[in-house]
């Protein structure tokens, strides 16, 4: 089984700069997408359902914002649109799709670096997404939450972790509470149990020639229950191409 986790920064920007026709070649079973920022009615047939794909959204109020969506080859049995947080789920950000035996989640978890009032809503979400998580830990399913999680863990995850410790995305009470989802809850970072020592990001920054440098985050994620996490054989993050700020995380598993 191949998954694979992209933050897009606009499905349609995105699909100019050639997603699609990487898409096909990809063999995935199940794509979970990011920052659609883009409604129904701007959706072509491409986007709807590219390459024989199944396709699910949950798309934000707010024009040009937010929004993830999922395609998977199989019909799943069963897909939950939000969270049940009419706060959060008006900004499109909670998508699962349930198939025989696991789900697989498309999240997009807000970011606070705009500011103070957007940081308190990326506190208040990660308060009410835990008890959520620990509910898909205990129902027995195998479950890989993906997606961009607006947060690097340790060190490691990002370059310039130094000059980083007080803003959004590295803050302490961010790092700790991903350090309780794996130690206490049970989750595993499965692009870190493949890779337990590379330096790899996922995002760079548009300021400061950082894609060139190579000054970036890791930020995108496919956190998993430990049975399906041990599956993993492979993990990758596309780079030859750029069709987002964010790079395609890829894992694939037995």
């Amino acid at each position: 089984m191949r998954i694979i986790s992209v933050n897009l920064n606009g499905i349609r920007s995105a699909a100019s700069k050639g997603f699609y026709e990487w898409l096909a070649l990809q063999n995935a079973d199940v794509i979970c997408l990011q920052e659609l920022k883009a409604q129904a009615a701007d959706m072509t047939e491409q986007m709807l359902r590219p390459h024989g794909y199944h396709g699910y959204f949950h798309y934000a109020e707010k024009k040009g914002y937010s929004g993830v969506g999922i395609y998977c080859r199989e019909l799943p049995k069963q897909v939950t649109v939000g969270l049940g947080i009419a706060e959060f789920d008006a900004e499109g950000r909670y998508l699962c799709a349930d198939f025989a035996g696991y789900s697989v989640v498309s999240l997009y978890l807000p970011s606070g670096s705009s500011g103070e009032e957007r940081q308190q809503v990326k506190f208040d979400f990660m308060s009410a997404f835990l008890p959520h998580l620990r509910e898909l830990r205990a129902s027995g399913r195998e479950v890989v939450v993906c997606g961009d999680w607006n947060i690097a863990h340790k060190e490691i995850d990002l370059k310039n972790w130094r000059g980083n410790k007080k803003n959004s995305g590295f803050l302490p009470e961010e790092r700790a509470w991903l350090t309780h989802l794996f130690d206490e809850a049970g989750f595993v970072d499965v692009f870190r149990r493949v890779h337990p020592e590379l330096e790899a990001y996922t995002w760079w920054s548009n300021r400061g020639q950082a894609w060139a440098k190579d000054v970036g985050w890791r930020i995108d994620y496919q956190i998993a229950t430990p049975g399906v996490a041990l599956r993993a054989q492979s993990a990758s993050i596309y780079k030859e191409q750029r069709f987002s700020d964010h790079a395609p995380l890829t894992i694939d598993y037995t």
